[in-house]
């Protein structure tokens, strides 16, 4: 297997888990993508969930969860995921960031957040593949975090796995409701932006003026949700495969896939 960096849908809070119907689609997904991908030498996970000033790696051989939900059920916080860390990815990461003057930063006591551990729960099970985590930066621009998937890729080797955990919808207000124009006309958009043969210099553009998209601010009044896919085209830089079309609390939420 070759350098894949892959953006997914990671569902509402626990409730991939839980066995949510509104949810099956994406668990279908997530839990055949190990026969379908393999099994990478370790996983390098960026979250919508995690955000810090400047961009910030785990460094804890042994992180614990953190469960950053609230109101479901007492058994989803006992969860457990006892994924190693790995410190000399960590400092590959490191170097890499820091070459490209990103000035990283080491965390040794965060835990993994549901952006991780919820679909790396169905994907790979066993919790014996090392994973790391690197935050978002402040201000979720758009450009930067292009230049962030561009300075982590140097350390990024064969055989792993780059995972951009966020959502193609993330409009709180209109889960639920069922798939609607503006929910399909950012979606079309997305998936003709990201899998097009097209200039690189267009792509980029696009995808970093993604706020002039239809629907834009529909789709994302936030774009914590998004900005891990601006990570994975900073890795891939070039076109897309759409890897995952189906529905999660009640709207259309893609994946992609860049090799």
């Amino acid at each position: 297997m070759s350098i894949k960096a892959l953006y997914i849908p990671h569902g509402g809070g626990p409730m991939p888990l839980l066995g949510e119907p509104g949810h099956a689609d994406l668990v279908t997904y997530l839990r055949g993508l190990e026969a379908e991908i393999g099994r990478p030498s370790a996983i390098v996970v960026v979250s919508a969930h995690w955000e810090e000033s400047t961009p910030t790696i785990t460094a804890n051989p042994h992180p614990e969860l953190y469960f950053d939900y609230y109101g479901f059920p007492p058994e989803t916080y006992e969860y457990s995921y006892p994924a190693p860390g790995s410190a000399d990815l960590v400092d590959r990461l490191a170097t890499s960031l820091g070459e490209a003057g990103l000035e990283p930063r080491l965390d040794a006591s965060r835990g993994f957040d549901h952006g991780m551990f919820v679909p790396l729960m169905l994907m790979y099970p066993d919790a014996s593949i090392p994973v790391v985590q690197v935050s978002l930066i402040d201000g979720l621009d758009a450009s930067a975090h292009v230049e962030l998937g561009e300075a982590l890729r140097p350390a990024i080797s064969n055989d792993m796995l780059v995972l951009g955990s966020g959502m193609s919808f993330h409009n709180m207000g209109a889960f639920g409701a069922g798939e609607d124009e503006g929910n399909r006309l950012f979606d079309e958009w997305l998936e003709a932006t990201c899998t097009a043969e097209m200039d690189e210099a267009s792509r980029r553009s696009a995808l970093v003026g993604w706020e002039s998209a239809p629907a834009a601010r529909y789709n994302h009044p936030r774009e914590e949700h998004l900005v891990p896919l601006h990570v994975c085209y900073g890795i891939g830089g070039g076109a897309a495969t759409r890897t995952f079309d189906g529905m999660a609390v009640g709207s259309r939420v893609a994946a992609y896939s860049w090799e």
